[in-house]
């Protein structure tokens, strides 16, 4: 499948076993992944941030074999999930940034076609969220506000 703002098509980066057991070799009971998610969640760690620490330190393959359940699930029935989705917020940064860029460098033409593609991505981000009760109906991507709630 091709790349969405270019012709390129790309290779698939690391794929998951097809089995879908919980490895004999893991300690970890599915109480202790929550404590250590919702330690790290604590921490203020993002969601993929907290999966890569228990990947890289603990050797957890997957939380959601262990568990049942992903990162995001657990972190939303404890209520210390973000308003705003984390890809959300990752693409308004960004956003932002060439928005700051933009005032200094006026004339730079990449940068304002990437700036269009970045906020046609928030726009259906955004909507999806909406429809998927992730985000409020009322939720409005507005670059001026927005760019007082990241600084």
């Amino acid at each position: 499948m091709a790349r969405m703002h270019s012709r390129d098509k790309g290779k698939s980066g690391s794929t998951k076993p097809a089995k879908r057991s919980t490895p004999t070799w893991l300690q970890y009971k599915s109480k202790e992944v929550e404590l250590l998610i919702v330690k790290y969640a604590k921490e203020g760690k993002t969601p993929s941030q907290i999966g890569m620490f228990l990947r890289d330190e603990y050797g957890i393959p997957d939380v959601a074999i262990v568990t049942k359940r992903g990162v995001a699930a657990i972190l939303e029935e404890k209520g210390l999930l973000a308003d705003i989705p984390e890809d959300l917020m990752a693409l308004i940064r960004k956003a932002v940034l060439l928005r700051k860029h933009l005032e200094e460098n006026h004339k730079d033409q990449p940068g304002k076609r990437g700036l269009r593609l970045t906020e046609s991505k928030i726009l259906r981000l955004a909507k999806y969220y909406k429809r998927s009760g992730r985000l409020p109906a009322s939720w409005k991507y507005d670059p001026e506000k927005v760019k007082l709630t990241i600084e």
